[in-house]
């Protein structure tokens, strides 16, 4: 099995910048894309943004030129870079990970959420 564990989430004024991390453990050589889903309030899990172990990134149109998805290979480890963050931008924010090149329609680990709330 896989672990993962976010942090990073938190309250930010309306304009300000985020990092989340995701870091993970157990059979990480089974990995390969891993990323970032978010839920909304009254919405439904929605993809932010995926990269492969071989750097391949994808980030959704709703947040591109604002988030940055990055990975560390080395420490097994996600990052999402968040600027410019806004009201609507607040949710729950989800590291997801897949054996397979995307996160897109399958994820086999999730972490257990992490809370951003961007406050006006």
């Amino acid at each position: 099995q896989v672990q993962l564990v976010e942090s990073g989430g938190g309250l930010v004024q309306a304009g300000g910048s985020l990092r989340l991390s995701c870091a993970a453990s157990g059979r990480i050589f089974s990995i390969n894309a891993m990323g970032w889903y978010r839920q909304l309030p009254g919405n439904q899990r929605e993809l932010v943004g995926s990269v492969t172990n071989g750097g391949k990134t994808n980030v959704a149109d709703s947040v591109k030129g604002r988030f940055t998805i990055s990975r560390d290979n080395a420490k097994n480890t996600v990052f999402l870079e968040m600027n410019n963050l806004k009201p609507e931008d607040t949710g729950v924010y989800y590291c997801a990970a897949s054996p397979r090149a995307t996160i897109s329609y399958a994820v086999e680990y999730w972490g257990q959420g992490t809370q951003v709330t961007v406050s006006l």
